[in-house]
């Protein structure tokens, strides 16, 4: 197939897409689209090559599998080991660990299944996750694997036409098993292949079915196909069901720009254009680790603009030294297998990344100080696996059970609870408070807390409904709803921001009018300082590294938290028996504590508390003037 200089420059238009979006998704909301024109343009050039073959009687599936290694493997290897090696001298051991998983299971081309895993409640933020973006790899890869078998087996049992329409078929299928999928489950949807690969194969009804245009309605096509994309870039957001009907933009319009076929076009075969184009595999790859640094490094907004043209230049070098390289694809026997070089360099960094992993990052190359190794256990969340009753789904080992989730207890260990504490994980991060107020007072609460189940008596729910903690919820909510009455004290706690951004405070106000007509007394906790970041993330770097720590650099997203927080005590304000309990009275302004003359961040993530950081909480209210009062309303009624 001759060369497309179209579809050099739809590679650069959607490379272009994508950093720009990953550096600032303001200039490119949508630009996450650019990787679904990517899949298009993929499905095309693997469908004309292997039909071509087929039909010459020339096809290979070895050698088809070695040409894609010869061609991904050695720039995506490369990455992950500089990355390794870059990693060792400025990454926690945490953070390395898990850089070790995310370069073996991208080598090994299965890092779209361990980013789908992660996509849980407790899942790393984006930006510490330095090849997130090989997801899209490992998806193409996978239709790699499979793609070419179904087409050989197809055309064993049917002509070229029938085969044909059996694609139309597949890809219709695909695109509506996908808009399912997207809905019920999102983050699988996003991440794996049965909902990916119908646009792929989209690029191959583009291959099977050309169209014959003459020269002005060719412009026409391109132009309209040209448009479409611009349109999902700008129209779409990060809050687009994706990939649902809106992927049909990008979709539709590489296809009609692959239709138009025009090589002379000035926008996607200008020189600029042509040479973006040649070297987006490699921007692609190098771009994203550039995006996390800026992040991870907390670096100026100057460097934003840097590691964009650095993007460029490593993108420039990986194809000019790298992608050049040519590898033997003619010998195909097994011996010639064992020597393929990409294939050892992807082993090592899988090795390598599997060992960093196996020894939790390479922990011992860095040392905590005896103080802080003393603290550092409980710098975590609270859990029914280390004490406490917060019934998180993440772990993979818990299932909806109404006895188990309802039946765990804080405070003084007596049988008989007066006190309820109920929400999600919010609840969950206050435990080690009230467990310590609790035994102080000789009291004890039953706990009921589980991933996203905010105080509802109700349905909404601030997670996926396909996540096993919705299941939980409604047991969670159910017990609440016959039960509340039962007890003399109710804590609610909750994801204020998240609920008040979800429009779902109303469910939360609810809860707290029925338990006060109940004659309940009903103490609403706010809800913690937000950060773009995690400051524990930054307070270990400095004791690894010797750097100094100041929480007030860590940029915080707390507009929506103090607006819900500030609305829920106007609603308590309104009862005699319901209390709010607001930042001032469990935290200090500087929302840190100290332990072991060592200056600590209350939070655990950026948005939950740590287990030291709810019991510092706890003597920080009991030393507050606000405790005696606020106390003396428990068991009141």
């Amino acid at each position: 197939m001759e060369f497309r200089q179209d579809i050099n420059g739809l590679r650069a238009i959607a490379v272009i897409a994508v950093v720009l979006f990953h550096f600032n998704n303001d200039w490119m909301p949508g630009g996450f689209a650019g990787v679904d024109v990517f899949f298009v343009i993929s499905g095309f050039l693997m469908t004309s090559i292997i039909l071509q073959k087929i039909e010459a009687g020339s096809f290979n599936l070895m050698q088809f599998y070695i040409a894609r290694a010869n061609r991904i493997i050695p720039a995506l290897a490369l990455l992950c080991l500089v990355l390794l090696a870059f990693g060792w001298f400025t990454l926690t051991p945490a953070d390395y660990k898990t850089l070790g998983l995310h370069a073996a299971s991208s080598v090994s081309f299965l890092s779209n299944l361990v980013y789908w895993q992660e996509a849980g409640y407790f899942d790393a933020a984006s930006f510490d996750k330095w090849l997130l973006h090989t997801w899209s790899l490992s998806v193409e890869w996978q239709f790699y694997i499979v793609y070419p078998i179904m087409l050989v087996a197809m055309r064993k049992f049917m002509s070229y036409a029938q085969l044909k329409h059996w694609i139309l078929i597949a890809t219709a299928l695909g695109f509506v098993g996908g808009i399912t999928i997207t809905t019920l489950f999102p983050d699988a949807a996003y991440y794996l292949l049965p909902t990916r690969a119908w646009e792929m194969m989209f690029g191959g009804i583009a291959y099977l079915y050309p169209i014959s245009l003459q020269y002005k309605n060719k412009r026409v096509f391109e132009y309209t196909g040209l448009g479409l994309i611009a349109a999902s870039y700008i129209l779409a957001s990060e809050k687009t069901a994706w990939p649902g009907y809106a992927a049909l933009l990008p979709v539709i319009g590489t296809f009609l720009v692959l239709q138009a076929k025009r090589n002379d076009s000035s926008i996607t075969g200008n020189v600029v254009f042509q040479r973006l184009g040649q070297w987006s595999y490699s921007i692609y790859l190098w771009h994203w680790p550039l995006v996390v640094a800026t992040y991870y490094f907390s670096l100026s907004n100057g460097w934003l603009y840097l590691n964009i043209l650095l993007s460029v230049v490593f993108g420039f070098l990986s194809y000019q030294y790298v992608e050049r390289l040519k590898f033997k694809t003619n010998d195909i026997s097994f011996k010639s297998l064992l020597g393929n070089k990409p294939l050892y360099v992807a082993a090592i960094a899988g090795f390598a990344g599997s060992l960093i992993y196996i020894n939790d990052g390479a922990k011992d190359r860095l040392s905590l100080s005896p103080k802080m190794a003393a603290i550092d256990k409980e710098l975590i969340i609270p859990l029914r696996s280390n004490g406490y009753c917060f019934y998180s789904f993440n772990d993979g080992a818990e299932v909806p059970d109404k006895n188990i989730g309802t039946n765990c207890l804080l405070g003084s260990g007596q049988s008989q609870a007066s006190t309820l504490l109920f929400g999600d994980s919010f609840a969950g991060h206050n435990e080690p408070f009230w467990d310590q107020i609790l035994k102080a007072n000789n009291k004890t609460a039953r706990s009921v807390a589980t991933n996203w189940c905010f105080p509802s008596l109700g349905k909404n729910f601030s997670g996926s409904t396909t996540h096993l903690s919705y299941e939980q919820c409604l047991l969670n909510r159910k017990y609440l709803k016959n039960n509340m009455h039962k007890y003399k004290n109710v804590i609610l706690a909750g994801s204020w921001g998240d609920i008040l951004e979800l429009d779902m405070l109303a469910d939360v106000a609810n809860v707290v009018e029925t338990a006060a007509d109940l004659n309940i007394n009903v103490f609403v906790m706010s809800a913690p300082t937000r950060y773009v970041k995690s400051p524990l993330q930054e307070f270990y770097k400095s004791q690894y590294f010797g750097t100094s720590f100041d929480i007030n650099n860590v940029k915080e997203a707390d507009q929506m938290t103090q607006q819900a927080n500030l609305w829920l005590e106007k609603l308590a304000s309104q009862f005699s028996n319901v209390h709010f309990l607001n930042r001032a009275m469990l935290f200090p302004k500087s929302n840190t504590l100290f332990e072991n003359s060592i200056e600590i961040p209350y939070s655990l993530d950026g948005k939950h508390l740590s287990i030291l950081g709810a019991k510092h909480s706890a003597q920080y209210f009991r030393d507050s003037k606000y405790y005696d009062r606020l106390m003396s309303n428990f068991d009141k009624g």
